[in-house]
């Protein structure tokens, strides 16, 4: 039988094996939501490919592939409490069989448990953290137990983790695994680190990438001409980002010499009223653009120079990942467990804490200079890093660990 640490490797080979049938659980199957969801129904696109037969098991979504199956469509509201779910999904399995269940939720039942937003402990934490305020952080810890839902949730990851023969837990990133072992002191042999993945060579539409980068100038008042470097900010939670300690950054490093103009541009659904103003009072709202929600994130990166996520947390960001796979450099955070996918210095630069203004600034200094964007790019691609973060290797990996779970049932 195979050792679970062997898994860890990016470089897995896997053995011709008959098609293993999966269910992947997860709360919501609609594309659109981004996040999770996106990366979820990527990864099942990621196994068919390899020949397995995939399914998406969820309480509410768009029911438009045939391996999509809508448990709680019926049941009024947006979402469905915890233990519905659990119940339509115990009497799914009862009738249907599968050789394993993957779940992004804390079901216990489950064969490998895969939390797309690494555990809830680490993520109530961090939440409050980006607060930036001590006595409203805490306030948010105390009352994130207000949340039923949360607590649920919470309570059933934490019973999973004690459980000796509880589901292996996937975790997205090393960041994440250590989470795992700090917060619920779970041991080496129930994790294993199998890095996310994204869809990588995305086409980009280059006359929409050439009619946004108008609108984008326009927005800035500036001419091809004056040679701006664009630092693109993707998210829908621009607090939890780390918007606002970018815009100080920003700020700052507007009052050193920059080797050419730098401009910040917005992209995403979040409230940008509060951005704004302080954008303005720091006087620097005319280097900065919103673009609001933007349908495809290739585009905009193809006309970024480099793309910046000073987040207080993300299991592992897929902006980032993309980021990477366009051959972008990127900054941000050791709260971002992508960092696990590129080296600090080589291909980006990796702040130490969101709050760390002065270092934000000096990283888009560094990267006002065009030559070093370009030797950044460059060691991306002479590094090959698009295929170490590209969805196939991560499917591949979750094979492997398929296969091992497999081969520990036939052995029992």
């Amino acid at each position: 039988m195979a050792d679970l640490s062997l898994l860890q490797t990016a470089n897995v080979k896997i053995l011709p094996v008959m098609q293993i049938k999966i269910a992947i659980i997860i709360e919501r199957a609609n594309i659109v939501l981004g996040g999770a969801e996106r990366s979820v129904l990527e990864l099942a696109t990621g196994l068919s490919s390899l020949k397995l037969d995939v399914h998406i098991l969820a309480a509410k979504g768009q029911a438009n592939a045939k391996s999509i199956h809508l448990l709680c469509q019926n049941t009024p509201g947006k979402r469905v409490s915890y233990f519905t779910f659990a119940r339509e999904l115990k009497k799914h399995l009862s009738q249907n069989h599968y050789d394993i269940i993957h779940s992004v939720l804390p079901f216990a039942f489950a064969d490998v448990y895969q939390p797309r937003g690494g555990t809830y402990a680490q993520s109530i934490l961090r939440n409050a953290a980006s607060y930036q305020n001590k006595f409203f952080a805490s306030y948010k810890k105390i009352t994130a137990f207000a949340n039923f839902r949360r607590t649920i949730l919470l309570r059933a990851e934490k019973k999973l983790c004690k459980d000796q023969n509880g589901p292996v837990i996937a975790a997205l990133s090393q960041y994440v695994a250590d989470q795992f072992k700090r917060e619920y002191d779970v041991g080496d042999h129930r994790i294993v680190v199998i890095p996310n993945g994204v869809k990588i060579n995305k086409e980009v539409d280059t006359a929409a990438a050439d009619r946004l980068r108008s609108q984008i100038l326009a927005g800035l008042n500036l001419k091809e001409a004056d040679n701006p470097i664009f630092f693109l900010f993707v998210a829908n939670n621009f607090r939890l980002k780390g918007l606002g300690p970018l815009i100080k950054a920003l700020h700052l490093a507007a009052t050193k010499h920059t080797a050419r103009p730098v401009c910040l541009v917005i992209a995403g659904r979040g409230n940008s009223r509060k951005y704004r103003h302080l954008a303005k009072k720091l006087n620097v709202h005319k280097k900065i653009v919103f673009l609001g929600k933007v349908r495809h994130i290739q585009n905009a990166l193809s006309i970024a120079d480099v793309a910046a996520l000073p987040t207080f947390y993300d299991p592992s960001s897929r902006f980032t990942l993309e980021a990477i796979a366009a051959a972008k450099p990127v900054i941000t955070t050791k709260f971002n467990g992508a960092t696990d996918l590129f080296v600090d210095g080589r291909h980006g630069k990796v702040i130490d804490a969101p709050e760390n203004i002065p270092a934000l600034a000096d990283a888009i200094k560094y990267f006002s200079d065009v030559n070093n964007i370009q030797k950044a790019s460059d060691a991306i691609v002479t590094d090959n890093l698009s295929e170490k973060i590209s969805i196939t290797r991560a499917a591949k990996q979750l094979i492997s660990l398929y296969e091992y779970i497999l081969e520990k049932r036939r052995q029992q």
